[in-house]
């Protein structure tokens, strides 16, 4: 990308909550590898490829809603990990279940869950074995997640951990489409849910699931398997 984005373009982000902040650490950290994307255009390129992934968690999470009720509550999630071996401490699991549950119904839904999966796959960074353990359970998700983390370090170029209005700015910008400031504008809108300006990962999370159409495609699929 091209023109640099300075600490006093954006104000900078402090998390909130633990989780927040390893978030943040793992998304740093990942950073200082490098980014594989040259553009806002070619992340776009790879929506319909990301689309196909994340509907690959649709039998996961099937296989983990215990009761079919379409979404997964506490205990589900708690059987999830220890059935996938995901090896976080019950703190740790419910912080997360807290930070996904984004209209705090005390489940979790799809998207929700694709969010989650995410999350746990960056952080598992911190951990070896994790590391061996998912690839041994959800090999197909793998090269998915790193593309969304990928994007994200793309678009945070001064690598704080967080996209500003002015880094998501750049980013379309220098894509060369008409429009662009209007374009920027909207999806950093999308993004920011908290409107303070600054967009962290799982926020950005969140946002690209609506970009690739899996809430749209979601609740067709629910109308069209009510009405059957």
């Amino acid at each position: 990308m091209g023109g640099a984005v300075t600490k006093s373009d954006a104000r900078e982000w402090v998390p909130e909550t633990k989780l927040e902040a390893k978030i943040k650490e793992a998304v740093q950290r990942r950073a200082s590898k490098g980014t594989t994307m040259k553009s806002f255009n070619s992340i776009i390129l790879k929506f319909p490829k990301i689309d196909e992934g994340l509907r690959n968690c649709k039998a996961i999470f099937q296989e983990f809603d215990e009761d079919s009720n379409g979404s997964i509550d506490h205990s589900e999630l708690k059987n999830c990990f220890r059935k996938l071996e995901i090896l976080f401490e019950e703190e740790e699991i419910n912080d997360l279940f807290q930070a996904c549950d984004i209209n705090e119904d005390m489940e979790i839904a799809f998207t929700e869950f694709i969010v989650l999966l995410c999350l746990v796959y960056l952080l598992k960074d911190d951990s070896s074995t994790l590391q061996k353990k998912w690839r041994l359970g959800m090999p197909k998700l793998e090269p998915t997640f790193e593309t969304l983390v990928d994007t994200f370090v793309f678009l945070d170029e001064n690598k704080d951990g967080h996209v500003s209005r002015e880094e998501m700015f750049i980013a379309i910008d220098e894509s060369g489409e008409r429009s662009s400031g209007r374009i920027a504008m909207k999806r950093f809108e999308e993004m920011d849910w908290d409107r303070n300006g600054m967009v962290n990962f799982k926020e950005f999370l969140f946002a690209f699931t609506q970009w690739v159409g899996i809430d749209e495609n979601e609740e067709d699929d629910d109308d069209n398997n009510n009405k059957t």
